[in-house]
């Protein structure tokens, strides 16, 4: 039953990859590519995201005037 299972597993990862991996006929273009193009826009995103994190963190965080 277990070599069963990861056959079934093997072959929808196969699938998987072949299905992001396919171009599309009306643009040439494949859904790794349109994650490529968009990366850039997600990490600027992503750290803006991080630094309001960091900055609503320290705010919040703040030292006593007169600990010993």
């Amino acid at each position: 039953m277990s070599l069963f299972k990861w056959a079934v597993f093997g072959a929808a990862a196969a699938y998987g990859i072949q299905h992001i991996t396919k171009k599309r006929p009306e643009d040439g273009k494949s859904m790794i590519d349109d994650w490529n193009e968009k990366a850039p826009e997600w990490i600027e995103k992503a750290k803006q995201y991080t630094d309001e994190a960091i900055t609503k963190a320290t705010s919040k965080v703040q030292p006593e005037e007169n600990y010993q």
